[in-house]
């Protein structure tokens, strides 16, 4: 067997399992890993920085299922990767990211740039290692991959001592990794079916990750047959068509109160795949902790977490891949005791998502989203960061398939035009839109120029209101009147855009947004809308001054 260094043994691990691409910022410290990729077979994208760089990763592995792989140097380029190490954490996202290391003979004397990644990401990687010996290099990516994506997926973080990189040792790849499912026992699908079979107010809420273009299709069929209202926990809303008659809406930041009140007085919420953690949960006020007064049924990949929070009245251990496929076979009884709620929670979502409120100044995004609505194919992909702009987006664009947003449960700003970059380079063909807020923006915006570089015409609509918008919400909320470090004083963004030799156009109204992104669409390359927006506009329900009367008098 041929001797190799740690480096191609890492590449040609690598290609043995599959990875699509590489998301990176280049560093000295893993040189070696550089090198072998340079004959590899596997598309490298090079990013500004390493926060956009870990995030695309959790893109690619949210659209795609399999693991994102992000490379980044030692000390600080690990720090700035952390910030998309999160994101994969809190959403269940398959990621690995390698990061360069000092030499093995200089731990412990704080070499330049050293840090221990075991104490750094310890509390949000799934597993943490170092590999210290060339040889032992296959058996740890190929547990990484079987960590990443088995259970609840989340990130592994890989540490590359770099003279570990240069030293050679001959070692075999083991077979590629696969998916291991966990099926539901058929006693607990017998019980879950004779629960439903009584259930009166029942409602199902779909969440988390490990599903499949042909669960949501699996789960579309099952509601279909019980008349299930389905709702789909916060930001992901692509677990099922939103105008299928069965559809409910998102539980999520400003829920439908009618949606609120259905799960609220329900006799059985069916739990599938997520956690319904704090945002889903209204602040975990939604169920009672531990013990729910519904009959709650919950379904999720990772044992730790059934029982964790809330204690289910039925508790099944499955992927949601695995559990759609069992949920085949379940049949409803003759007479349906909820028979009818699904279409009324559908008509309450249809007025929900339909109202088109006016809203300060002469960009509206009621009419922004109206006409997205109108002409965006139904594969094409959303992303967004954080902020108040993203309302528009999660209550008035329908979600029709499966594979069509990426968008973070943690609430991450920055990271609508990384995915989107990521979105790109995974589906060409489709189309992709990223939503950012001039502040979620300005956290990853050099990530424009990956979009230019590798060609991913993507189209960004920076909507601009010249502050920290949610936190200005919040002031006026809390201390009406007393604005403080939350004004932004911004670029010309569309003019940034053309310094790339791409589209850039401003838009100041309503009239004019879908002309421009007709343009945006011809132009051939990446494109950024600038929406100038009202800073009254704060909110689809009330206004900046509406908040802070009501706040001043209480």
């Amino acid at each position: 067997m041929d001797q190799k260094t740690g480096g191609e043994l890492l590449v040609e691990a690598l290609e043995r399992h599959g990875a699509d691409r590489v998301f990176c910022v280049p560093g000295e410290s893993y040189l070696a890993v550089l090198d072998a990729l340079h004959d590899a077979d596997i598309p490298v994208t090079v990013c500004r920085q390493e926060g956009g760089a870990a995030m695309m990763a959790d893109a690619h592995g949210k659209l795609t299922g399999k693991p994102g792989i992000c490379m980044v140097t030692r000390g600080p380029g690990a720090t700035n990767a952390s910030a998309g190490v999160h994101v994969a954490a809190q959403d269940s996202t398959p990621m690995i990211l390698f990061i360069g290391q000092i030499e093995r003979g200089m731990r412990e004397r704080e070499a330049f740039q050293e840090i221990d990644y075991r104490q750094m990401f310890g509390g949000i990687a799934k597993w943490v290692a170092e590999i210290d010996h060339a040889d032992r290099v296959p058996e740890f990516i190929s547990r990484a991959f079987h960590v990443a994506t088995s259970g609840r997926p989340g990130p592994v973080v890989l540490a590359l001592p770099e003279d570990m990189l240069v030293e050679r040792a001959a070692a075999e790849q083991p077979p590629a990794w696969t998916q291991v499912e966990t099926y539901p026992g058929l006693t607990q699908m017998a019980d879950l079916q004779k629960r439903l079979w009584a259930a009166e107010r029942p409602v199902a809420i779909l969440g988390g990750s490990r599903w499949s273009e042909q669960a949501v299709a699996g789960f579309t069929r099952f509601a279909e047959r019980f008349e299930l209202p389905v709702a789909c926990s916060f930001r992901r809303q692509m677990l099922f068509d939103n105008l299928h008659p069965n559809y409910a809406g998102d539980v999520g930041i400003g829920i439908n109160p009618e949606l609120l009140s259905r799960i609220k007085g329900s006799d059985l919420i069916l739990l599938v795949g997520g956690r319904l953690s704090e945002m889903p949960s209204q602040s975990y006020a939604l169920l009672d902790i531990p013990s729910p007064s519904q009959q709650l049924v919950h379904v999720h990949p990772d044992a730790e977490e059934l029982g964790r929070v809330y204690r289910p009245a039925l508790a099944i251990h499955a992927s949601p891949t695995a559990f759609c496929k069992a949920a085949e076979g379940l049949q409803p009884p003759a007479a349906l005791k909820g028979a009818g709620a699904a279409a009324k929670a559908h008509h309450a979502y249809l007025d929900w998502s339909g109202a088109r409120p006016q809203t300060p100044g002469d960009l509206q995004m009621a009419g922004v989203m109206d006409w997205l609505e109108a002409h965006l194919p139904e594969d094409a992909i959303c992303t967004n960061g954080a902020g108040n702009y993203a309302t528009w987006l999660h209550r008035f664009h329908r979600f029709r398939r499966y594979g069509t947003q990426a968008a973070p449960i943690s609430g991450s700003m920055g990271y609508g035009l990384p995915a989107a970059v990521a979105a790109k380079l995974a589906f060409p063909e489709r189309e992709v839109v990223c939503f950012a807020g001039d502040g979620c923006l300005q956290m990853t915006m050099q990530e424009f120029g990956t979009a230019c570089q590798n060609g991913a015409n993507i189209i960004v609509l920076a909507i601009d209101n010249g502050m920290y918008g949610t936190i200005r919400m919040h002031q006026e909320r809390h201390y009406p009147g007393r604005p403080s470090a939350t004004d932004l004083v911004n670029p010309d963004f569309a003019a940034f855009a053309k310094s790339y030799g791409a589209f850039g156009e401003t838009v100041a109204r309503t009239e004019d947004f879908g002309p421009a992104f007709e343009r945006a669409r011809a132009a051939g390359t990446p494109s950024l809308l600038h929406l100038k927006l009202d800073p009254e506009a704060i909110t689809p329900a009330a206004s900046l001054s509406q908040i802070r009367a009501a706040a001043e008098a209480k």
